[in-house]
């Protein structure tokens, strides 16, 4: 298995911007732009680490603070992709080109997505936020880009040793059958990748008169905190508040 962090960074937001991933020190790569948004260099982040790893055939772990590139990857990708890359309301998806690249690179590869939260000191996301952000002001001053060595030798190693490291740790069933480590912080929700991952006695929360219909229509009443909690975590996420309530769906 490959663990990598992957993120992004945007001053300003639309401003100077940046992406990175990140296996180990001697293991990472950056880049950016001008002018581009937060959500471009979380999703650019994700498409080069698969680019870069597209010679192996190990499972990939990638580690995300960002609900938004999670949810287009593994859960609403599929939808939009049926509907001609438009939303439930008919828009354009939003980033659409660089969403059908990573959907290109995850063809036929073996991966999950874990979403840890920013800004907390997890070791690996802050290494990934730091050379994000220093790609983001290296374009801000018009300064060379710290690029990174990419994907050499020296990531085999760090790769194996990760694996390594997490095939010692115990580990943690999933309702549907799979295995992944179990980690310090139990807060952190790991997502996982193409496969549907609710356990059956979830499922049935589910079973409606019509399973084929494209769309049901659900009814909610939230209160007004709980509906400004929504709104935040939407507005965080970089998508509606609708969207970012059918995810979590």
């Amino acid at each position: 298995m490959i663990i990598a962090a992957a993120d992004g960074s945007a001053l300003g937001n639309p401003g100077p911007a940046g992406w990175a991933w990140y296996v180990a020190d001697d293991c990472w790569a950056a880049g950016g732009w001008k002018h581009s948004t937060n959500n471009v260099g979380e999703l650019t982040a994700v498409l080069e680490l698969f680019r870069a790893t597209a010679h192996l055939d190990d499972e990939l772990l990638v580690q995300c603070d960002s609900q938004y590139v999670i949810n287009s990857v593994t859960k609403w990708m599929p939808g939009w992709k049926r509907k001609g890359w438009r939303k439930a309301d008919g828009k354009p998806v939003m980033n659409v080109e660089i969403l059908k690249e990573i959907d290109a690179a995850i063809a036929g590869r073996r991966y999950r997505f874990e979403w840890v939260k920013g800004h907390v000191g997890h070791p690996m996301n802050e290494a990934a936020d730091e050379r994000a952000r220093a790609a983001a002001e290296a374009f801000r001053s018009g300064l060379p880009v710290p690029a990174g060595p990419g994907w050499s030798g020296a990531c085999e190693s760090d790769a194996a040793v990760a694996t390594a490291v997490v095939e010692g740790l115990p580990t943690a069933g999933v309702d549907d059958g799979s295995v992944v480590p179990a980690r310090a912080d139990a807060s952190a929700a790991v997502e996982t990748a193409p496969h549907d991952d609710r356990s059956p006695a979830d499922a049935t929360l589910f079973d409606f008169d019509d399973p084929t219909a494209d769309w049901l229509t659900m009814t909610l009443d939230l209160t007004v905190d709980e509906h400004s909690r929504l709104v935040e975590r939407a507005r965080a996420a970089g998508t509606s508040p609708e969207e970012f309530l059918r995810g979590l769906i």
